[in-house]
């Protein structure tokens, strides 16, 4: 891939599957805040595909945000970008954007984004995450905070695994338990790659609860209770898949 590109020229062949899969959740005219923008591909690729209109490209370092605005001149996108230093969502006023993107952070540092703006969130029309970590507390936090999960992508990149979420204000029901484990949106869609992930996983958690159950300690038998739920759970959405 040719990763070479002057001013004007496409972003594209700088991003890797995993953000321009994040990029296209963006509904197409949504002014974006892309927080913690780092290099502000991203946030470039949106103006350039015409997803979004304006981007406000943030992050907290000024480091980041330097090379950011490099890039932004670099590909003539100045007049549609603007950069900002913030601390998460600080620097956002409600109503200056329909979307906020967040990618490749932790789930408990989205979390703690999020919830440190609920006057922003009040505002938009809908959430964009690539939460790296943590996901099925971060699917109960997106409902505790008044979100819905409309949709769930998955990918497999580098041999690891992501999810990335489209949330829009309003509230639904509660999911089950393995539907917060592993996506209730990825199964009704019945993603290849969810069914390739719990297969794997089944296999890892089999060979975990073997060693467990010859380890003999008190703490082996705790924690293989735990694998056997969390095998219980995997079967569950497994039989549900194949039902489709």
């Amino acid at each position: 891939m040719d990763r070479k590109a002057g001013k004007r020229g496409s972003v594209t062949g700088f991003l890797s599957e995993r953000m321009l899969r994040t990029a296209a959740m963006v509904s197409r005219g949504n002014r974006t805040a892309d927080v913690g923008c780092d290099h502000a591909y991203t946030s470039v690729y949106l103006v350039e595909q015409q997803i979004a209109p304006q981007v406000v490209a943030m992050d907290v370092n000024a480091g980041p945000l330097a090379r950011a605005k490099e890039n932004v001149e670099r590909f003539g996108r100045e007049e549609q970008i603007q950069l900002r230093l913030s601390d998460g969502l600080e620097a956002l006023l409600p109503g200056e954007a329909d979307t906020v993107l967040i990618a490749g952070m932790g789930g408990p540092l989205m979390e703690r984004i999020l919830s440190a703006a609920p006057e922003v969130l009040a505002s938009v029309k809908e959430l964009v995450l690539q939460p790296q970590s943590e996901l099925t507390e971060f699917r109960r936090f997106l409902h505790s905070i008044g979100f819905r999960i409309t949709q769930e992508d998955m990918l497999r990149e580098d041999g690891k695994y992501y999810v990335i979420f489209r949330a829009e204000p309003g509230q639904e029901e509660a999911w089950s338990e393995e539907e917060y484990l592993y996506g209730k949106r990825l199964r009704q869609e019945a993603y290849p790659v969810l069914r390739e992930f719990l297969e794997e996983e089944y296999r890892k958690l089999c060979e975990m609860s073997e060693a467990l159950l010859h380890s003999g300690t008190e703490k082996a038998v705790g924690r293989r209770a735990e694998v056997l739920l969390r095998m219980k759970y995997n079967e569950a959405m497994r039989t549900k898949l194949a039902e489709r």
